[in-house]
């Protein structure tokens, strides 16, 4: 009995002692006394499943944010620290896997079963049920969290990694481009984000088909109370786009705001509306087999089998993420920039700013009507920074040509001017010193008939679905061509619009076109077509190797999509157009042609990054991209998204966005949610019945919520205008005063309503008045000024 008594006594001695203990901590916390970023708190929680059972913990922070990690590696609480009392963001049911590892052939994850932290190493082990041991390395930065994994062994099978998913209980927006949950309410106005901080770590699960997710819509409302869901739909459906799958106006068939096109999967939602986020790498050193398409629900687009080729050194081991909280409408430039910079990442500039902060959302110039005159004129007076040749046909990329478009003495002048024609070369030294940027409307990576790449003798680092052996000898004549295997070449081109002109394979340096295999041995090739596309018809003989080919699509686009080898080439010789040509602006359509080779979103980080370094050794400052798509590949190196146009992306009658299609509200939806320019595509052309009031209200509406767009200037329609001038002065003003940083957020918010009519009028070179005009009279004055740093 005496020792019965002696325990309690001492456990209640000790219990007291915890108590003590945590309530002193906590007192600490509060009064700021625990700042050290480098050093996690350790604590005890106890394990869910058992009352008696408590397991270690650790906390680490950063000036904004902190998370809780348990001894199963797994993180429990996610918190905003910038006030008191800390606001949880962590689902009470669902702890977050520190990462996770996969196993791609038998579809297996694997959640890590328990940690350990070294404090002197900063590193934390993971063991898995496979039996796998994983190191990652963890520091606290003064505003991100960052997470690289040193190694991992035994592999045991495992083919990828992946971080997170990282669950919130965020219902407003998510970034599933950049992989972000944003609660953008004055209430909370607080962000959860994951950036990689490397090319072969990509937004996504680790079972994300040919690394790139499905483009489709997602049922999720950002704010239930304003747009509830209807009783047949809820939170986290899928539907497919609209149209037919090959026309891009038609894919945009949802106006309601409930309706939220996908272009990624960093971020998602869940069954009740929570973000959460997701990254991962893989092991693209061995072969593997995918079928994948971007728009897997259509006919038009059905999911095709792919070899995809193996990259020798591009592993898992050494994937980095940031994991960052902060308040939201600071995140951008305070953080994520932060990151961007501290890391080393792509941070292209615009007179000193990164392209990326909302004061450099400047709109370009389209052009139409062949006549350029004017264009550079018009383009310094609205102070527009890039011009798009878009009334030029597509530009297709051709090595051969070494870079030289217009011939290696510029003897091709495509630029009509009523003085004499103009090279690309002639237009850009007189457009580039005044800070204008002349571009063209590519092909991307599209190998077209006619270019070097393609014939007469098509290069053999093309990418391939299938490879299959000849079965017997063929003489230059023969059209029976039989294959030792049937498997897959039945289907037809690539999973982009299966274009039965496509349709082609390649044996040594002949493409040879065919529909169909026979269904019974002997395996034969039918409706063959020898010599295709102008190359020569040969002789082959048994063994040689055949290589169903990866195409692209026709409409103008048709050409055959290089492996990633190839592709490396390809966006080097971008740069060197842009160098020899000076032409530092491009709308890359096709981008997701890029998708094509089954790597996903590495192949555009790869792709573009070849491009930049070749383009910082000819010492070009900047490249102004845009293109067919966003993408997480591409966030960092495109400058803005301006595709579509007219009454599909915005309607200045209507004011709305979409009224023949809802692309503007849906492109509109996606950028915002990524922190990127929103966008109206090419639209506005200045006529004769343009207004000044017209403009007036674009002008609000883009700087309001973000947006940018291609003013399309027809130098004969522009002088029909008797308002041209009043027009020019007014954009210039409103872009004067963006750059100059001059709305604050609160402003924002009124501009991005479009019922309401607005006039900015110019003090001086610091100092505007916007007015709300009300039944046409000027109301409501607010003085704005340039801000500090621009």
């Amino acid at each position: 009995m005496e020792i019965r008594i002696f325990i309690l006594v001492i456990c209640f001695i000790i219990g007291v002692a915890n108590v003590t203990y945590a309530k002193d901590q906590c007192k600490k916390e509060r009064n700021g006394v625990i700042a050290d970023t480098n050093r996690p708190e350790r604590t005890k929680e106890k394990h869910k499943n058992s009352v008696a059972s408590f397991i270690d913990t650790w906390d680490f922070r950063t000036d904004y944010f902190k998370i809780k990690l348990n001894g199963k590696g797994f993180i429990t609480s996610m918190q905003n620290i910038t006030g008191m009392p800390t606001r949880e963001f962590s689902p009470t049911n669902k702890p977050s896997p520190l990462m996770c590892l996969y196993d791609s052939k038998n579809s297996i994850y694997y959640e890590p079963l328990d940690a350990r932290y070294d404090k002197a190493k900063k590193v934390i082990t993971l063991n898995y049920k496979n039996g796998s041991v994983a190191k990652i390395g963890i520091t606290s930065q003064e505003k991100y969290l960052k997470l690289t994994l040193q190694s991992l062994s035994p592999r045991n099978d495992i083919d990828d990694i992946q971080w997170g998913s990282y669950y919130t209980n965020i219902t407003n927006l998510f970034g599933e481009v950049i992989g972000v949950a944003r609660d953008t309410s004055e209430a909370v106005n607080y962000a959860i984000g994951v950036l990689a901080l490397n090319d072969i770590t990509t937004g996504g699960t680790s079972d994300t088909e040919g690394d790139a997710a499905p483009f489709q819509y997602i049922i999720h409302s950002p704010d239930a109370n304003r747009f509830p869901l209807p009783d047949n739909l809820h939170e986290g459906q899928l539907f497919p786009i609209g149209g037919d799958g090959i026309s891009d106006v038609a894919f945009y068939s949802h106006d309601e705001a409930y309706f939220r096109i996908l272009y990624g999967k960093s971020a998602f939602i869940d069954s009740i509306g929570q973000a959460y986020i997701t990254y991962h790498a893989s092991d693209r050193t061995k072969e593997r087999n995918i079928q994948f398409s971007l728009i897997p629900f259509l006919e038009t687009n059905k999911p095709n089998h792919q070899e995809v080729q193996a990259l020798p050194g591009v592993d898992y081991i050494g994937s980095s993420i940031a994991l960052w909280g902060s308040p939201d409408s600071t995140a951008l430039l305070d953080v994520i920039q932060d990151i961007v910079i501290s890391e080393g990442l792509p941070h292209p500039t615009i007179n000193g700013k990164w392209v990326k902060d909302p004061a450099r959302y400047v709109p370009d110039v389209s052009t139409s009507g062949a006549l350029y005159d004017s264009t550079i004129a018009y383009t310094s007076r609205l102070g527009f920074k890039a011009v798009h040749a878009n009334d030029l046909p597509m530009y297709k990329p051709n090595r051969g040509d070494e870079g030289y478009i217009d011939g290696k003495d510029f003897e091709v002048k495509p630029f009509k001017f009523t003085s004499g024609n103009k090279s690309h070369k002639e237009f850009t030294d007189n457009s580039n010193p005044l800070g204008i940027f002349m571009g063209r409307h590519t092909i991307n990576t599209s190998l077209a008939p006619g270019t070097k790449d393609v014939c007469p003798i098509p290069n053999d680092s093309l990418c391939y679905q299938q490879k299959r052996t000849l079965i017997r000898d063929i003489s230059v004549t023969d059209t029976i061509i039989e294959v030792n295997d049937p498997t897959y070449l039945d289907e037809i081109g690539s999973w982009e619009g299966h274009c039965p002109s496509l349709n082609m394979i390649k044996i040594g340096d002949e493409l040879i076109h065919y529909l169909g295999v026979s269904e019974k041995s002997p395996y034969v090739l039918q409706n063959v077509t020898r010599g295709y596309w102008n190359t020569k018809a040969d002789k082959h003989q048994k063994g040689d190797p055949i290589y169903k080919l990866q195409v692209t699509i026709v409409y103008g686009y048709q050409g055959l999509i290089p492996n990633i080898y190839l592709q490396d080439k390809i966006a080097e010789y971008y740069a060197d157009v842009s160098y020899i040509n000076g032409m530092y602006f491009m709308d890359l359509d096709g981008q997701e042609f890029l998708f094509n080779q089954g790597h996903g979103y590495y192949s555009v980080k790869r792709y573009f990054r070849k491009m930049f370094n070749r383009a910082a050794l000819h010492e070009i400052p900047y490249l102004r991209i845009t293109g067919a798509t966003l993408s997480e590949g591409s966030w960092h190196y495109q400058s803005v998204w301006n595709v579509g146009g007219g009454k599909n992306m915005y309607d200045i009658e209507a004011r709305k966005w979409g009224t023949t299609t809802s692309e503007g509200k849906d492109l509109r939806d996606v950028a915002y949610s990524n922190y990127f320019p929103a966008t109206f595509g090419i639209n506005f052309g200045i006529n004769a019945n343009s207004t000044v009031e017209d403009f007036e209200h674009v002008q609000a509406i883009s700087i309001g919520v973000g947006a940018t767009y291609m003013l399309l200037l027809n130098q004969k329609d522009v002088e029909s205008c008797p308002q041209k001038a009043g027009i020019f002065k007014a954009i210039r003003t409103w872009e004067d005063a963006r750059a100059a940083n001059a709305f604050p957020r609160n402003v924002k918010k009124l501009l991005a309503n479009p019922a309401k009519d607005w006039m900015l009028e110019e003090l001086d070179n610091d100092t505007w008045i916007l007015y709300q005009k009300i039944n046409s009279i000027k109301t409501n004055p607010i003085i704005l000024k340039r801000a500090k740093g621009y």
